[in-house]
């Protein structure tokens, strides 16, 4: 009886308090002190562990992009510190299938190393510090030369959202023309002026081309810039063969469209993030 007694009470001084947490907003406590799950305390994203899962993410992006065949042994991955919004990480000039998280250095604005002075560095770093630089939302930039994507930038053929996976392309795709920008080149965005170029010529988009060259993803975090390199790639390879069936027929995403759909696949990209991730890593073993 006494024990009964007990549990009642346990039970009624539980409740009591989950209804007063409740009204005033805050969570409510199991028994034992434990928060319910989603009452915890968010990770500082600063912290050194939060920053090794970061650089750990980044070092897998590199691998998901070439295992997904939009990167072979060229192109390259970058994401924004959360410490710092001038500094960004990335991989010293190694093939993307090979990057592992002591390739990751910190760089700075200019393009250059925080800390490390001998490393051999990607030429076309630039295209990253330079559109951070001038986009405060980017988190995450890819440079890719998938072959797909090189026809729509050397034939003036528009590169549009033929499926709702390539939504997001649905604002326009521009093209940089580095003749243009830096005259006859190399083709190679090898200094911070070309840099600023590309990053004008991307201007608020998520997707810009690059004539002769490749393509230029961005966005707001790894997840969605791997997403958003796949998709890119796989609408190429699909506006070509839709071209050759039905020619000037093919209907694309109006702008409605293609604005429903990217809210509605927001939300999901967790989801092929966590099955790219398991390949990725099972092809590494």
């Amino acid at each position: 009886m006494i024990a009964l007694r007990r549990a009642s009470l346990v039970a009624f001084s539980f409740a009591l308090s989950s209804l007063t947490a409740f009204a005033q907003g805050q969570p409510a406590q199991q028994p034992g002190g434990a928060q319910q799950q989603g009452g915890s305390q968010p990770e500082d994203p600063k912290s050194d562990e939060a920053i090794g899962r970061l650089i750990d993410d980044l070092v897998t992006a590199n691998h998901i992009l070439v295992d997904q065949g939009v990167l072979d042994g060229y192109g390259h991955v970058s994401v924004r510190s959360p410490r710092d919004p001038t500094h960004f990480y990335m991989a010293r000039s190694v093939a993307p299938e090979l990057v592992t998280a002591k390739d990751i250095l910190e760089y700075d604005l200019s393009g250059e190393p925080v800390s490390v002075k001998d490393a051999r560095l990607f030429i076309e770093r630039f295209m990253h510090s330079e559109i951070y630089r001038a986009r405060p939302d980017v988190m995450a930039v890819a440079h890719n030369h998938a072959p797909s994507l090189i026809p729509f930038g050397v034939t003036g053929v528009e590169l549009k959202p033929l499926y709702h996976m390539s939504a997001f392309l649905g604002g326009g795709v521009p093209v940089f023309d580095i003749r243009a920008a830096g005259g006859e080149t190399d083709m190679l965005i090898r200094n911070p002026t070309l840099g600023k170029a590309v990053a004008k010529t991307l201007g608020s988009r998520p997707v810009a081309l690059l004539r002769g060259h490749g393509a230029v993803v961005v966005a707001t975090d790894l997840p969605r810039v791997v997403f958003r390199s796949v998709y890119t790639e796989q609408n190429a390879k699909l506006q070509a063969q839709a071209m050759q069936l039905g020619g000037k027929q093919v209907k694309f995403l109006d702008a409605e469209e293609a604005k429903k759909a990217e809210a509605s696949l927001g939300g999901t990209i967790g989801r092929p993030w966590e099955l790219w991730k398991r390949k990725a890593l099972a092809a590494q073993k």
